[in-house]
């Protein structure tokens, strides 16, 4: 018969067990967001961000991909881990988590990673990005546009884009194309950062959760916009 102290201290070790892989998770999702917050200061810096910083004055939202990785990472094609972060009365959400993902983002060749923030500039392409699964490009209703080195590229010709991508590869322009890629919401990384069961529009639309872990990210693109 297995005695109550073995059944007790069995119970210690699963716990221990489970409170390590909670940490972990937890540990992989903060990795994301101050990976996040490198990549606003990379764009605040980086030259061909130019004078389009009217871009975050004006964004409803902010997708940031941190780390886009080639094939071999993602076996067939490329992806990562990114953060939306939508705007408010009072500035910035906390980040929702997402995956992106394509068989090809197009990154320069001998490229093995790249950084990308997507400017969400319409209710519709936000709308978009809420869904549980959205493919770039399916929608014919949804114009997006690369922000590229000339400040009256990022500012005139993208003026009527619902999506503007920005991406850098080891300090160069990368001019990432998004189409095909599908972003999805990634619920287990909302659930693990928050400590419960959360969908996106929870963390960024109704707002009912938030991690103080976030708070330099939410601050510097309040700052930045």
């Amino acid at each position: 018969m297995i005695s109550i102290k073995r059944l007790a201290a069995t119970a210690l070790i699963m716990g221990g067990l489970l409170s390590t892989t909670a940490v972990q998770a937890a540990t992989d999702e903060q990795a994301t967001v101050d990976h996040a917050l490198v990549t606003l200061q990379d764009l605040r810096h980086n030259k061909e961000f130019g004078t389009a910083r009217d871009l975050m004055h004006r964004a409803r939202a902010v997708l940031i991909a941190p780390r886009i990785f080639k094939a071999g990472f993602f076996v067939g094609g490329e992806g990562g881990s990114a953060t939306l972060l939508v705007r408010g009365a009072h500035g910035f959400s906390d980040p929702a988590f997402y995956t992106i993902a394509s068989a090809s983002f197009g990154l320069q060749i001998g490229a093995q990673e790249s950084e990308m923030v997507l400017f969400v500039m319409s209710d519709r392409a936000l709308q978009a990005l809420m869904r549980d699964h959205f493919k770039v490009g399916a929608d014919a209703g949804l114009a997006i546009a690369t922000l590229g080195s000339e400040v009256g590229g990022a500012t005139t010709a993208n003026a009527g884009a619902d999506m503007i991508v920005w991406a850098s590869s080891a300090g160069a322009y990368a001019g990432i194309s998004l189409n095909g890629s599908v972003i999805e919401p990634s619920r287990d990384d909302d659930a693990s950062y928050y400590g419960r069961p959360v969908t996106s529009s929870d963390i960024v639309i109704r707002r009912t959760v938030f991690n103080p872990a976030a708070a330099s990210l939410v601050h510097t693109l309040n700052s930045l916009s």
